[in-house]
Formats: C-alpha cells, structure tokens, sequence
C-alpha cells in the first residue's frame, strides 16, 4: 500500500530543490530535469548553483542561505510573485564532519544543527501554510542511515538525521490529512565531497546518480521511507534491531574506531 501519492509524472511540475550545487542536490537537478520537471535551484553558492543550471531549460537559480529565516521568507516572496504553484521542496541540505566526542566544539555543534536542522524546520514553516491551504504539495526529506543508530565519527551529524526522521514522520501525521506528502530518504554512503572526509572504507558506496535514480523511483512508488541500496539498507536496519551489546561490537568492527 501507497503512503503517499505516487509521484511518476514530473512534467511542468515547479520543484524547489534546497541544496542543489553539490552532490545529491545537483544529481537530483539533472534527473528531475530529464524527466521534466521545472527547478529551481537554491544553496549558498551562487556559481556552483550555476555550473548546475549550465544553460538547462526550465531552471532558476535563487541562491539563499537556508540556515536564516529571513532568507527563506525573502525568496518565498519572490517566487510568490511568479503566480505559480509550488508542487515540491526537496531538501537536500547537509553538512559533516567526522569527529569523536572529545573534538567536539560548540561551533561544530551550531554548524551542523543550523544546516541540517534548524535550516529544514525554517523551510517547512515558510511553504505549509500555501500547501496546506491548496491541498497539494510535497515534502521530500533527505536524512541518512546514519539516524537509525549512532555511529562512530557522527556524532552531531547523526543525531541531526535522526532527528529528521522524526520530524517527517510528525509531518506525516499533520499533514497526510491535509492532501500533503512527506517523504523521507535516507540513503546509505554517497560518493560526495562530504563522504570524503572519511578515514574507514565505506560499504555500498554509490554514486549521487544512483542516488538519484534511487529517490525518484521510490517517490514513483508513493513510499514514505526510501532507503538504498537494499543490500546495504536492509542489513542495517537488522542491525539496529540487535541487542546494544553486539550492536556496539559491529559498529566497532565495521569502523575501525
């Protein structure tokens, strides 16, 4: 059974893509793009939001800082002005960097909440109001495996995944009834400039254009929870569901730390 509306057809749907010069984001561009979909592009860096656009049709540029509140009023103003409806956001925001407990530093710790987090919940209170009041409109989170359980090295950025996975299940629950989809993704290692950073060999490493096929196929099926790939995802899962103790013990021996 479908959670969510099926979405399969993006042609001329108008798609809000938050995060988009790197990585997932930028995959994401390029797949929705191909299937028709019309973009626009936001992050924080104006050029690499424009080495993406490169000239596509039917795409924008709107950089912004997500991680300020008036940021997100001031472009949501602007693309109000255009007279068309927005059919989804997808954020794509994230922000990483591998450390132990004991590296921890008050302005990693604001970093990291700010972009992964505090960015996210600013959006949702910026574009809930127009789709609650048009009975249409998609959420699309990006989270990670890393929020199923903790993990060596991410410290603040797996308790920020996870705390997005709670929040797109609350969105769920508040906004299914109001002809609202919340849909959320939590791959496994991505090949990204952030997945770089780490020390320990990655298993299931993927490309973001695997990833984005990956998301798109499963919003296609009207899932809530899209995770891949599966012979990685499903394992894990497993895992998490171990008693602590061996937990502990394979997350150790995966790592390395």
């Amino acid at each position: 059974m479908s959670l969510n509306p099926k979405l399969k057809d993006w042609r001329g749907k108008r798609v809000w893509i938050i995060g988009a010069g790197h990585g997932i984001g930028a995959a994401l561009v390029n797949e929705l793009h191909s299937l028709g979909a019309e973009l626009i592009l936001s992050g924080r860096t104006l050029s690499a939001l424009q080495a993406v656009e490169d000239g596509k049709t039917g795409v924008s540029v709107l950089p912004m800082d997500a991680r300020e509140p008036a940021a997100w009023q001031a472009c949501y103003a602007a693309l109000s002005q255009q007279n068309k409806i927005l059919d989804a956001v997808i954020f794509s925001l994230g922000d990483y960097t591998p450390m132990r407990t004991w590296q921890l530093t008050p302005a990693e710790v604001d970093q990291v909440i700010s972009t992964n987090l505090s960015a996210v919940l600013y959006g949702i209170t910026t574009v809930t109001p127009d789709f609650i009041k048009n009975k249409q409109g998609s959420l699309i989170l990006l989270a990670s495996v890393a929020g199923w359980g903790g993990m060596p090295n991410s410290l603040v950025y797996g308790a920020t995944k996870a705390a997005i996975q709670n929040l797109a299940q609350t969105l769920y629950l508040d906004l299914k009834p109001q002809g609202i989809g919340v849909y959320l993704v939590n791959p496994g290692f991505v090949k990204t400039r952030l997945t770089a950073k780490n020390q320990f060999t990655m298993p299931a490493l993927i490309s973001p254009e695997t990833d984005a096929k990956e998301i798109c196929l499963g919003l296609s099926q009207g899932k809530f929870e899209i995770h891949f790939p599966k012979k990685f995802t499903v394992i894990l899962r497993i895992i998490t569901l171990l008693p602590n103790a061996i937990y502990f013990w394979l997350m150790k021996r995966t790592t390395g730390l």
